[in-house]
């Protein structure tokens, strides 16, 4: 073996160790040091409450299951009081004695008591509470110093990252657990304002207000949620820090949230949207309805536009808006981008206060009237009345047509439900069954086979469908 080949294969010895060494240096050997480091932050939380039950005023005797005759003579039961108790989690975030964790670990308690690395008890009070992003702010009843723990990036966050979690499951306090961010961006139904963090790192009950840490001991999420209702499966849900933060900071000043507000109601941009509005993808938020006198409305925007751009940030998904939107200041000047009659407009919008604004009223059954069949969509509609507009407050000059039923071989039979009502085909008004037919004739004799309907759903919510008739 020559000199030359003994070097260079000592060479590829020296990479091959180096990488390895390289590698080995991102998975943790131990999480001791780290968990030592910010067990001292993270709290166990156990609140009380006073709930009312009635006993049954004839002892001995029991009805059926489901009968509700044992609901009724309860009402007749005399009132006993108990104590209900509740655990959870949550982490110091000033020396003061500030502590974070979920609304609904606090939610109607009477008394809360918070333990401090497994130690002391301090009473504590609410200082502000937001059901929406399930975030309440406490003060430690006390004027001892605390180790706080200081919150990360969560937009820096990547799948496959390690973290740890550091909570109280099952009144085992000072638990600590490991894993990875498994996905980001998460949407489980739980809130308007959802954004979470997916993660394996074992979350069970208990856990819920507790930190998420990255490698840096930085808080990067708040644990919230677990797939499932028999505990953990390896799935967990955390509320990102860059999110938590801004409401944490008003609850702290304000002792109340204060959310962008625009006055829309919106959907998804689907495909056959996107293709009938001439959009190059499905992208974007929908406008279905502009409330009344909202910021959305001054600025003119309108029903049908679609969003594609708020304050710089492009909206690639419905659900991003809200979010952005809540967390961007009340008052401030916003550019918004949007797609209108093919082409891109920009608005400047004022945002109002999401907590001051009116929700929209919901509606109310319709009178029966009389009914005409439209064979081509296989529906059975009929003309809007003034009583309909007045029992589902509908705005004075509407005009449409209720679908008082639906074929199962209809093509809106997987999109639209009965007591929808059909304000517009292909942009045009309907006010009567001869309207709708004629513009879906238009589209079954064309080459686009999609017609876009405005409805209003029988929540009163404007939506745009876009139907394939072929």
């Amino acid at each position: 073996m020559t000199k030359k080949i003994k070097t260079f294969l000592l060479s590829l010895v020296f990479i091959f160790v180096f990488n390895l060494n390289s590698n080995s240096q991102s998975i943790p050997g131990s999480f001791a040091d780290l968990a030592e480091r910010l067990m001292p932050s993270v709290v166990n939380i156990s609140t009380t409450q006073t709930v009312v039950t009635r006993s049954n005023p004839f002892p001995g005797f029991e009805f059926p299951p489901g009968s509700p005759f044992g609901d009724m003579f309860k009402e007749f039961g005399t009132p006993q009081e108990r104590q209900s108790s509740a655990l959870g989690s949550g982490f110091i975030i000033d020396e003061k004695g500030i502590v974070v964790t979920n609304n609904h670990v606090i939610d109607g308690a009477e008394d809360i008591v918070v333990q401090v690395n497994g130690e002391k008890k301090f009473n504590a009070k609410v200082i502000g509470a937001d059901p929406l992003s399930d975030i309440a702010v406490l003060q430690l009843d006390t004027k001892e110093k605390f180790t706080p723990v200081k919150f990360g990036d969560s937009d820096k966050a990547r799948i496959g990252d390690w973290v740890i979690a550091i909570g109280n499951p099952f009144g085992l306090g000072g638990t600590v657990t490991s894993g990875i961010i498994s996905a980001r961006n998460r949407s489980i139904g739980l809130s308007r304002y959802e954004d979470y963090i997916q993660t394996d790192a074992s979350i069970n009950s208990g856990n819920s207000g507790g930190p998420l840490f990255d490698m840096n001991g930085d808080v990067i999420g708040i644990n919230t949620a677990i797939l499932g209702r028999s505990g953990n499966v390896g799935i967990g849900f955390s509320i990102p820090s860059n999110s938590a933060k801004i409401v944490i900071d008003q609850l702290i000043e304000f002792g109340e949230t204060k959310r962008g507000w625009l006055g829309v109601r919106i959907q998804d941009v689907t495909k056959e949207i996107a293709e009938i509005e001439n959009l190059d993808e499905p992208r974007g938020a929908l406008v279905a309805s502009v409330a009344p006198n909202s910021p959305s409305e001054k600025a003119g925007v309108k029903a049908g536009d679609i969003i594609l751009e708020f304050n710089g940030e492009r909206i690639q998904e419905m659900k991003e808006l809200p979010i952005i939107v809540a967390r961007t200041e009340v008052g401030k000047k916003v550019k918004v981008k949007i797609w209108r009659n093919k082409k891109e407009i920009t608005k400047t919008i004022t945002l109002g206060r999401l907590e001051t604004s009116e929700d929209f009223k919901v509606a109310e059954k319709n009178t029966p009237l009389k009914e005409q069949k439209i064979e081509s969509l296989k529906i059975t509609v009929r003309e809007l009345s003034k009583e309909d507009i007045k029992t589902r407050n509908l705005p004075n000059q509407t005009s449409g047509l209720v679908i008082t039923q639906i074929d199962n071989n209809s093509p809106l039979a997987n999109s639209i439900e009965v007591n929808s009502i059909i304000l517009e085909a292909q942009k045009k008004k309907i006010r009567n069954p001869e309207d709708l037919s004629q513009e879906v004739k238009k589209v079954l004799e064309s080459n686009q086979k999609t017609i876009l309907l405005v409805i209003y759903n029988s929540q009163n919510q404007r939506r745009y469908i876009g139907i394939k008739l072929d």
